[in-house]
C-alpha cells in the first residue's frame, strides 16, 4: 500500500498527477497520469499528449485516491528500480 512513508520507493506510473510546485512557470498547468519514470525526467499524459519534465525541477501532487500526497521530484529522482534500494 503506498502512503506517504513509502511512496518515493513505489511505482509511479498510473498514478494521477498534478505538478504544484515549478521552476519554469509553465509546468504549472500540467496535470495528468504518469505514464513513464525515467531517470532523471516524469512522462505525464495530458489531454491527449505527453509532457516530460525534469524530476528535480518540480513538485509532485500524487493522487492515492483516498489520500493526496506532495513529493519534491528531488526524492524521486533515479530510476524506478534504484529507488527501491534508497534508504
Amino acid at each position: 500500500m503506498r502512503t506517504q512513508k513509502n511512496i518515493t520507493k513505489h511505482e509511479l506510473i498510473g498514478l494521477p498527477v498534478r505538478i504544484v510546485n515549478a521552476r519554469n512557470p509553465a509546468n504549472l498547468k500540467i496535470s495528468g497520469k504518469i505514464t513513464d519514470d525515467t531517470n532523471h525526467t516524469v512522462v505525464i499524459e495530458q489531454g491527449g499528449k505527453e509532457k516530460r519534465v525534469f524530476k528535480k525541477c518540480v513538485e509532485l501532487e500524487l493522487d492515492l485516491g483516498n489520500e493526496k500526497i506532495t513529493v519534491k521530484g528531488s526524492d524521486i529522482e533515479g530510476r524506478p528500480w534504484d529507488r527501491v534500494k534508497k534508504r
